[in-house]
């Protein structure tokens, strides 16, 4: 798959990173008006609150960074980095980065890239509500409901995809693939080579 992106500043084409895309299902477009959409909701719903948008780390970045452009009231934002183990303990999750400010009696929107098992984002739910914040809310870009393990109501949802790999957007494998401008299935033997 090839796309007119030219060459990154540390010498890696970035050809190199579309060749490993199988297919794109959300082009930059598709990705603008899916994000404008949920920043005009949340904007409503918000219209008479001061709403504290927490991205929870790595993958929520360039969402949040381009979600708040498009939200019509102040917002402030807060980040959260959480892990999530299989060795040797499977389905271990801690936190790895806490919230720099408290969150008692806020609004609180927590923002994910992507939501498939469910399971640390509900083990972060978890952790939130007993802050005692005056609302929890989630906002996701990606839904794969067909990778559900945990039962999650994301308030704010943009895109439900296939049980498929994706990559794009802020969202990786190996720390690879985020800068893409667009969300794209990752070929199969990229990611089981590494197995």
């Amino acid at each position: 798959m090839r796309g007119g992106y030219g060459t990154k500043a540390n010498g890696m084409m970035e050809n190199e990173m579309i060749d490993d895309i199988e297919e794109i299902i959300l082009t930059p477009e598709d990705i603008e008006r899916e994000v404008s959409r949920l920043g005009q909701k949340i904007s409503a719903d918000y219209m008479d609150k001061d709403p504290l948008l927490v991205g929870v780390l790595r993958g929520s970045t360039v969402f949040i960074a381009d979600l708040i452009r498009h939200i019509s009231l102040p917002v402030r934002i807060d980040f959260i980095s959480i892990s999530s183990y299989q060795h040797p303990s499977p389905g271990v999750v801690r936190i790895i980065k806490d919230l720099d400010e408290p969150i008692t009696g806020k609004d609180i929107i927590i923002v994910e890239g992507i939501i498939d098992t469910g399971f640390s984002l509900g083990y972060l739910m978890r952790v939130l509500n007993l802050r005692k914040p005056a609302s929890l809310e989630i906002c996701t870009l990606l839904d794969k409901p067909a990778r559900r393990i945990l039962a999650l109501n994301p308030k704010y949802v943009g895109v439900e995809i296939p049980d498929k790999f994706v990559v794009g957007y802020g969202l990786d494998y190996n720390q690879k693939y985020r800068n893409l401008p667009f969300i794209g299935v990752l070929k199969p033997e990229i990611y089981q080579s590494n197995r």
